[in-house]
């Protein structure tokens, strides 16, 4: 299936808010399956997801984790350098080819990260659901899928065709493939234990936990999407503080 295809499918797939939907208010037709989905990937946290993250919190030094996760953060690179060349950001581009060539090389793989150290930009974070905004497809409704979590139609669509534009894809065979899938989950793992505070609080301490993992999870994405303009959301949960550190208040399903 041609990449046009794709976006084409995405296009027919996100739905639009009827004229009488309150402005601001999410657009959530799905509400009824998408709580059914909460409950499940709510249950699938409590019984699996979140022992298992305290336990590799535990088991795993400190400093192994961190290297971990720029393991997996060096892999997703490539990935945001063809996002960046769709949506037509050729400096993101460059950027991010210059981290990664620095980090795979001199960094042994992304374990370590001198780019940051010889004061190269941060890597765009960016994916092609990002690209299909650019490309003026609508966010569609709010969705929550099994596993993953809360969502948008444009989001999800993105997801899925983001696993067919990673060049790591059609150069690495099995079963090296599996290392970048592995060290992701590895990095969320550690976020999940790291914060487990904060994701509790949203998950087990709301009144109505869908309700908010719905209002975080669009406040930050619509942020994310809105940077560089003035008028764009002030979100308090972003993912990064000013000092580039990671934020306990980082949306729970975010990767």
């Amino acid at each position: 299936m041609t990449l046009a295809a794709l976006v084409a499918g995405a296009l027919s797939a996100c739905s639009t808010p009827g004229p009488d939907h309150p402005p601001g208010e999410p657009f959530d037709p799905y509400e009824k399956t998408n709580r059914q989905i909460h409950a499940f990937n709510k249950g699938l946290d409590r019984r699996v997801v979140r022992p298992i993250s305290r336990g590799y919190s535990v088991f795993m030094p400190d400093d192994i984790e961190t290297m971990v996760s720029r393991f997996s953060a060096n892999l997703s690179i490539p990935q945001a350098v063809v996002n960046n060349i769709f949506q037509g950001n050729m400096r993101g581009a460059t950027e991010d080819s210059y981290r990664f060539f620095v980090n795979t090389t001199i960094g042994l793989g992304g374990f370590f990260d001198p780019a940051t150290e010889l004061g190269m930009p941060e890597a765009t974070d960016t994916d092609f659901g990002e690209t299909l905004h650019v490309w003026g497809v609508p966010e569609g409704a709010y969705i929550e899928a099994p596993v993953f979590g809360p969502s948008t139609e444009r989001a999800y669509a993105g997801r899925w065709i983001d696993t067919l534009t990673n060049p790591f894809r059609y150069v690495i065979e099995t079963p090296e493939s599996y290392i970048s899938p592995s060290a992701s989950i590895a990095s969320a793992l550690s976020r999940r234990g790291r914060f487990s505070e904060t994701f509790d609080s949203v998950l087990y301490d709301s009144a109505d936990s869908y309700a908010q993992s719905r209002s975080l999870y669009l406040q930050n994405r619509r942020f994310k999407l809105g940077r560089g303009d003035d008028s764009a959301y002030t979100d308090p949960y972003d993912a990064r503080k000013d000092d580039g550190s990671e934020s306990p208040y980082d949306d729970p399903y975010d990767e």
